[in-house]
């Protein structure tokens, strides 16, 4: 497959002014076509949706070519994308609206693994919280714990596609299989994973999936997607004028036009990565594979390098990961490590990066954490070896 990484970086303005941009993980720099379809959105005459006029009829076709563009990027619907301010704000609204048709007992399984995003809207719905745990020695989070947990009370699975700390990939597939067999939902965190791999939300067994755009070059918006037939049932609390039908009734207020023009472009952008011709969705895929080949080959020699310095202790991951490293440097806090790169022109994050229930079972919460290194595709090899060195 091909990858041109010089093509693709001058594609990125932002990447004109130096720094070393390894907090990917926390939100990417914005691709130059995605910049200039916001733009281009914000100096159109544009109304609230309608048929009346024209910028009316525009402002309804950014948010059908949106959804029809998140579809292409994950598997999906366009029929069953609902856009929202953040995968935080979109995960809070599931489950609000799925707790509404639970009882006390219902029981709700959550994993260690989880950015909070996927915890705690779930935890605060009052449901009966059973957890799966990570192995310490791996990073890994086994599936066969799952057979125990899942019961005839459980409505909901809430579990990563890819871990923002470690980059730990789950056999999410098996774990949703288990939780259908038993008749509950799968609710599927796809922030970190989508960035970084092919994604198809049927073959992950995902009946919700959520994913925002700032991690993929794009805006700051996200999007949860679901079967139509997912959504009809649900009816979240609204005004009494909006929208009546689905997905639009779990869409509050008037959503970002500019911001929605951004995620096609995105989306777009995302699918001419590798060259390949076809439609959107097979270049979509096309992209994302050439794109994880580039970035896992970053990533062993980042691993190689990390691993050869005894003064690094590495958070375990497991065999299949995204290009995300977590780690302490011997003698040092987290913060300092990230300060003094940073004083270098090397962006990385360090803390928890909102994966409380990692760092607190791992122990390293209460002392800041770690460093977090996550490779993006605009990343190169003297990157990381500038990084190394750095270090």
């Amino acid at each position: 497959m091909i990858f041109d990484v010089a093509r693709i970086r001058s594609d990125y303005p932002a990447l004109a002014e130096g720094f070393l941009h390894f907090d990917g993980a926390g939100g990417t720099q914005p691709a130059g076509p995605v910049i200039e379809a916001i733009a281009r959105a914000m100096r159109t005459a544009v109304s609230n949706r309608g048929t009346a006029h024209e910028p009316a009829r525009r402002s309804g076709e950014f948010v059908a070519a949106a959804r029809a563009a998140v579809a292409d990027l994950v598997g999906g619907d366009p029929a069953g994308v609902v856009f929202g301010p953040s995968a935080t704000a979109l995960t809070y609204l599931v489950s609000r609206t799925l707790a509404q048709g639970w009882a006390p007992g219902d029981e709700v399984v959550l994993s260690r693994l989880d950015h909070d995003a996927n915890v705690r809207p779930w935890v605060q719905t009052g449901a009966t919280v059973r957890w799966a745990e990570l192995d310490p020695a791996t990073g890994e989070l086994p599936v066969e714990q799952y057979r125990e947990l899942i019961g005839p009370r459980t409505r909901l699975v809430a579990v990563t596609a890819a871990s923002n700390a470690t980059g730990t990939v789950p056999d999410v597939r098996s774990i949703a299989g288990l939780a259908h067999a038993a008749g509950a939902q799968v609710y599927v965190d796809g922030v970190h994973a989508t960035a970084h791999r092919p994604t198809d939300v049927a073959a992950l067994g995902a009946d919700f999936y959520v994913t925002s755009a700032y991690k993929w070059s794009g805006p700051h918006y996200a999007a949860v997607v679901a079967d139509p037939a997912v959504w009809e049932p649900l009816h979240p609390k609204k005004l009494i004028p909006s929208p009546a039908g689905a997905p639009d009734r779990f869409e509050y207020g008037t959503l970002s036009f500019e911001l929605l023009a951004g995620i096609t472009a995105a989306v777009d952008f995302l699918a001419g990565l590798s060259g390949a011709e076809g439609d959107r969705r097979s270049r979509v895929l096309a992209g994302m594979a050439a794109a994880e080949e580039h970035e896992l080959g970053l990533l062993d020699r980042l691993l190689a390098g990390l691993t050869a310095d005894d003064r690094v202790t590495i958070c375990p991951a497991g065999a299949q990961r995204c290009p995300t490293v977590s780690f302490r440097l011997a003698g040092e806090a987290p913060a300092d490590t990230a300060r003094r790169l940073g004083e270098q022109g090397i962006c990385v994050s360090h803390g928890d990066y909102y994966a409380v229930e990692y760092f607190e079972a791992a122990g390293l919460r209460a002392t800041g954490g770690a460093v977090r290194a996550s490779i993006y595709h605009y990343n190169t090899a003297d990157e990381i070896d500038r990084l190394l060195e750095a270090l």
